[in-house]
């Protein structure tokens, strides 16, 4: 009874916006630490079923025309530095001896937007909970180290407004991070930031099919599986040319985003229901160490090309 209760107030917590994507996962974790995961209750499986819906809905949050509108000198530092550090995770990932599939989400959040990258490519290449648990988790303390510490160093830099919201929207893991450092920097760079931020939110799509295709290439070779794209993909392209095509429903497209960023982090306390000690034992340092690695290099990279364009 003890561990339902926990569930059904934690998860009640999650649902409804009282605590954070972080704290949720952290949450879940702890539970799972001292055993209380209802014994009728899979969240793994649970959490498969319920990402696929949470990415559809944050479709309505994405204006296709804003984010397109990103000028030459943004898409190409977007692309440049999504291809590197993708390619660099993987590399790296078999270096440090981080298995393929979490150095691959690994380098997806960090090259995306963080947990909701992970949540839509870890499906396509058929990831473990505990392998996308521990990518969270190393992509969430980075991010909220981020948070606090990308204003400061604007500062120090001296970095005008368009500059900080152009770095801060390719270095910055979440959405809500981004958002968060550009506004405690200005209003003009929350504008940027925020557009920007859009722009590369779209690669999720690109990536989670061609992770999808790639895997299911190294499974045919062995002999075991077929091209199974994901649907919930097609599902956040049509939402989001819904919200984009059809502004007379502004109102239900907001609540329907809500909704789904409220989904997005009851999954991701099942995910970290489905964490042991033992798995994170098992995984070490080095899957933190490949998240820092491939921070430092995006974020130094990135602003390196602003100051030397801008």
């Amino acid at each position: 009874m003890l561990a339902y209760l926990a569930f059904a107030v934690v998860g009640g917590l999650a649902l409804t916006g009282f605590i954070s994507s972080p704290l949720a996962l952290v949450l879940g974790f702890v539970l799972a630490g001292f055993g209380l995961v209802p014994q009728h209750v899979n969240p793994a499986q649970l959490a498969k079923r319920l990402l696929a819906v949470a990415i559809v809905l944050l479709g309505f949050g994405v204006q296709l025309e804003t984010a397109l509108a990103i000028t030459g000198d943004a898409i190409g530092l977007i692309f440049v530095s999504i291809v590197v550090t993708l390619g660099l995770g993987l590399l790296l990932g078999k270096w440090l001896g981080v298995e393929t599939t979490t150095a691959h989400l690994i380098g997806s959040g960090t090259a995306i937007c963080g947990g909701s990258a992970i949540a839509a490519v870890g499906p396509a290449i058929r990831a473990r909970s505990d392998q996308m648990a521990l990518a969270l988790a190393v992509v969430f303390i980075l991010n909220s180290i981020a948070l606090i510490l990308f204003p400061v160093i604007g500062r120090v830099l001296e970095l005008d407004q368009v500059t900080f919201g152009l770095w801060s929207a390719v270095a910055i893991h979440d959405t809500s991070s981004v958002v968060g450092a550009a506004e405690a920097y200005g209003d003009e760079a929350l504008v940027v930031a925020t557009t920007a931020k859009l722009a590369r939110a779209l690669w999720i799509i690109p990536v989670a099919l061609l992770s999808a295709w790639v895997y299911a290439r190294s499974q045919r070779q062995q002999g075991h599986t077929k091209l199974a794209l994901p649907w919930f993909i097609g599902g956040f392209v049509a939402t989001a040319a819904i919200a984009s095509y059809l502004p007379s429903g502004n109102e239900v497209f907001t609540v329907a985003f809500a909704i789904g960023k409220q989904i997005l982090v009851f999954c991701l306390f099942l995910i970290g229901l489905s964490l042991t000690l033992k798995r994170i034992r098992a995984a070490g340092f080095k899957p933190l160490l490949l998240a820092i690695i491939l921070w430092l290099t995006i974020a130094v990279g990135s602003l390196g090309w602003l100051l030397i364009d801008f």
